[in-house]
């Protein structure tokens, strides 16, 4: 989204994207994140990064939950969706439906990505607690395998065959884990939820039942945060970097 960006920034247009890398891009381009913020300052422009995930369940809401801690150990987010309730296109982007090899393969081609955006939540929430991680490690997209038939409005899945994906990414200091990111979504999900817990003083544990729809969620951070984004100075900025919307 690099060249689109750029061309509007030329016109002095305020931005907001829901461009998963642009959500952190110090995290996987730094050269094009810092000629972003140059450009945006030349033109007086502002451009956020934001939606529902990442830009909040797994980053900014884990962020705002640090603010009672007075120290921090661990934090771990889970979100689990069931996909059955979802669109047609999220149904096929979380592989519902095919065999497991076929899985892997489309893994493979990259005609499947699985989640994107854990490494970037990892960063974001590292810089908020001024964390110096030794790596950020994101595992293998996993299929998840229905144990008995489940459908949708658009697809079967039998017993055996794929029924999503699951994904998890880490915040490694010293060999430890000290952010892990779990993304499940999967037709069949028995219990849907946001799920954040925070080890330290004090410990921290919040759950949203059902887990927030993605597709309304983004739209409203979108909308939302708006205002911010009018009222913020020129340059690229980061959720984190806003007031709250």
């Amino acid at each position: 989204t690099y060249p689109q960006i750029a061309s509007i920034i030329r016109h002095g247009v305020k931005i907001i994207s829901t461009c998963e890398e642009l959500s952190y891009p110090y995290y996987t381009e730094p050269k094009l994140a810092k000629g972003l913020d140059a450009l945006a300052k030349k033109h007086k422009a502002t451009v956020l990064g934001t939606g529902i995930n990442p830009g909040f369940l797994m980053d900014t809401l884990v962020i705002t939950l640090t603010a009672v801690c007075q120290k921090i150990e661990k934090i771990q987010a889970v979100r689990v969706m069931d996909a059955a309730t979802r669109r047609l296109p999220f149904q096929k982007k979380v592989g519902a439906g095919l065999t497991v090899k076929k899985f892997r393969q489309k893994i493979e081609n990259k005609e499947i990505t699985g989640h994107v955006g854990l490494e970037q939540s990892i960063a974001m929430i590292a810089d908020a607690l001024a964390w110096k991680l030794d790596k950020i490690t994101a595992e293998q997209v996993e299929p998840v395998i229905a144990k008995k038939p489940v459908r949708s409005k658009h697809i079967k899945v039998e017993t055996g065959k794929v029924a999503g994906l699951r994904q998890k990414a880490k915040g490694i200091i010293k060999n430890g884990e000290v952010i892990i990111l779990d993304f499940q979504a999967y037709m069949g999900a028995e219990e849907e939820y946001d799920a954040i817990t925070i080890e330290g003083i004090p410990n921290i544990k919040q759950k949203i039942q059902p887990c927030v729809h993605g597709d309304i969620g983004t739209v409203a951070m979108v909308v939302n945060s708006i205002p911010k984004v009018i009222k913020a100075p020129p340059g690229l900025f980061t959720i984190k970097d806003l007031p709250v919307p």
